[in-house]
């Protein structure tokens, strides 16, 4: 059983759907443009920790979500990158998903 949630874990980690990622990994990034790219944002984030997966929206542009390997990386990038630039643009919030109960996924 311990197997198998592991595995079911591991593969929603893996998933390009954003909701389908763990939460307590995920980081949500607002104010981020149109012109944030993958390999800025893993920069950013890789500074902290592992970084799993990233999902940038498109339409409407703007935001995009990390998904980190541990959740403590997780909780201290969003608290050092919170107001930082990011892409050329200061994000308005850098913050574990938990944390933004308006925000649901």
């Amino acid at each position: 059983l311990l197997d198998s949630l592991l595995q079911e874990n591991q593969m929603m980690a893996n998933s390009n759907r954003h909701g389908d990622w763990p939460l307590d990994c995920k980081v949500y990034i607002g104010d981020l443009g149109s012109d944030g790219t993958r390999y800025e944002l893993e920069d950013a984030f890789g500074a902290f920790g592992g970084v799993k997966n990233i999902w940038i929206a498109k339409k409407p542009p703007g935001f995009a979500f990390v998904l980190m390997e541990d959740a403590r990386d997780a909780e201290d990038a969003a608290r050092e990158l919170d107001g930082s630039r990011i892409c050329g643009r200061r994000v308005k919030k850098s913050v574990p998903i938990l944390n933004l109960p308006i925000y649901p996924t």
